[in-house]
């Protein structure tokens, strides 16, 4: 049974706010381990996993690339602005997680 749009925003936006934050407090272990600081080491690795979370949630970027190239050349403007809306949930998830670790952490993480 296909997801209605709306549960596709909330799923992209879930699905980039987990992977940010997830990544980045599990990776902060290995900062750990390795000797460095753990919460200077979680607001790194925060900021490396941005896009990498967009993409995730996204579901790669080819499948969004061919809904472009469709809703241009076809002229199905309604195809790109759901696109464009799905990227844009995506990007608001790793935002928000980027707030969660800046204020977990007590370090300014600059854009």
């Amino acid at each position: 049974m296909a997801d209605t749009f709306f549960q596709e925003l909330l799923k992209c936006f879930f699905i980039a706010f987990g992977v940010l934050l997830g990544g980045s407090l599990i990776g902060g272990m290995a900062s750990f381990v390795t000797g460095k600081p753990l919460f200077t080491g979680i607001a790194q690795i925060s900021k490396s996993l941005h896009i990498w979370a967009i993409v995730a949630a996204i579901g790669g970027t080819f499948d969004t690339l061919s809904n472009f190239e469709r809703g241009f050349q076809e002229g199905e403007t309604k195809e790109v602005f759901k696109q464009f809306l799905l990227i844009l949930s995506a990007m608001g998830g790793t935002h928000t997680g980027t707030l969660i670790i800046a204020w977990l952490t007590g370090e300014h993480i600059a854009p």
